[in-house]
């Protein structure tokens, strides 16, 4: 964890650096600048954690500034003032906590740890790597992204599992929408960038939490940055992920490229999304043909047919026939809750039709428990 000391006195800030030196998994920072200033101030790198020391009532409208635009960054502060009211517009302003300007290493030490503690990483329920679940859809507007984001929900089972979504649809991709109205402060583009120095607490830093136990990576908003990112990047990310999660669901949009391919490489379970129309028949059949000399395994790739109507113009059977036999899996037609909740930010309601059959996909992907063995007593009873 990166942490940056800054303060007007290059005293203070020396002595700040020195008593957070030699803690364990710390690099410590120290600046010394101008409250005003803080955004200069703050290293490109970016640290976690920024401890301002020398901060009164008539710096804290810079530092609500900053934490606005960086809610990533944790910031404690050391202040002579510690009135009651201070300590409320500290907090009003994004601050985390306040010290006293004669805090000793002790004291500022602890609350280190505990703002470590804040931002530990979501540690996963065992220690083998996380599945990598990819969503590919036969061409975009195929409901891709509302599937793969329900999922990775459903999957986080509130709070059963630790869950990353990160949303690889680098040019249109607005997976963090589909559950969330929070604003994010930062992208796939952002840590592909610093990728040489990617860790559990950057990447989590990165991230948009939108439930106790799931995480968001969004996409970049600006295209440009979209196509900055390398393949090579994507595999360290997902990776990193695959050691703090339980499951990893990946957005891929509806296009094949160097990202799309390297995800597929990663990937455990691969679900193909299309429609039950014919043009997309052709489709399906195209991008069968695709995965299939690119030597994906078959058994890891699961077609399913969005919004499925079973009284529409074609019958399933026909999509089946065009993939040779291949077993196809379908998720109903729910037209208002997927509207509802796409319109508010929200997962998709739990009544409706489309979150039991994600359900269903889930349960899929969660070890079978072992069936309970009953007593003698049962047993005998059992018998008669």
């Amino acid at each position: 964890m990166k942490i940056q000391v800054i303060s007007p006195d290059p005293k203070r800030t020396a002595q700040a650096v020195q008593m957070l030196n030699g803690m364990d998994l710390l690099e410590v920072q120290g600046s010394t600048a101008a409250l005003h200033a803080l955004p200069q101030a703050v290293n490109a790198s970016m640290a976690s954690l920024l401890v301002l020391d020398g901060v009164d009532a008539s710096a804290l409208g810079a530092v609500s500034r900053f934490t606005h635009e960086h809610p990533q960054v944790d910031t404690l502060v050391l202040s002579a003032e510690i009135s009651p009211d201070f300590l409320l517009q500290a907090m009003q302003a994004g601050v985390r906590e306040v010290l006293p300007a004669t805090a000793d290493a002790a004291a500022l030490r602890a609350a280190v740890q505990r703002a470590l503690h804040r931002r530990a990483p979501p540690a996963a329920s065992s220690t083998t790597p996380a599945q990598v679940l990819s969503f590919l859809g036969c061409k975009g507007g195929n409901g891709t992204s509302v599937l793969a984001a329900n999922l990775a929900y459903r999957l986080a089972g509130n709070g059963a599992r630790r869950v990353a979504l990160i949303d690889l649809d680098l040019q249109s991709g607005n997976s963090l929408l589909l559950l969330s109205d929070q604003r994010a402060s930062s992208d796939v583009a952002e840590v592909a960038r610093n990728v040489q120095r990617l860790d559990a607490d950057l990447l989590r830093a990165a991230m948009v939490q939108v439930d106790e136990t799931l995480f968001v990576l969004p996409a970049p908003e600006d295209i440009g940055q979209a196509l900055e990112v390398k393949a090579a990047q994507v595999k360290a990310i997902v990776q990193q992920a695959r050691q703090m999660f339980d499951f990893v669901v990946l957005d891929l949009g509806g296009r094949i490229d160097p990202l799309t391919l390297q995800a597929l490489d990663l990937s455990a379970h691969i679900y193909a999304v299309l429609q039950l129309k014919l043009p997309q028949l052709r489709d399906a059949r195209r991008l069968r043909a695709l995965l299939n000399s690119l030597e994906v395994p078959p058994h890891k790739v699961h077609w399913i047919v969005n919004r499925y109507d079973r009284h529409g113009e074609l019958p399933l059977q026909s999509l089946v026939q065009a993939l040779d036999g291949t077993p196809v899996s379908t998720v109903p037609n729910h037209f208002d809750a997927v509207s509802t909740a796409v319109n508010q930010g929200q997962p998709i309601a739990r009544n409706s039709p489309v979150a039991r059959a994600l359900d269903d996909m889930a349960r899929t992907l969660l070890p079978q428990e072992a069936p309970r063995k009953e007593g003698w007593l049962a047993q005998l009873l059992g018998s008669r």
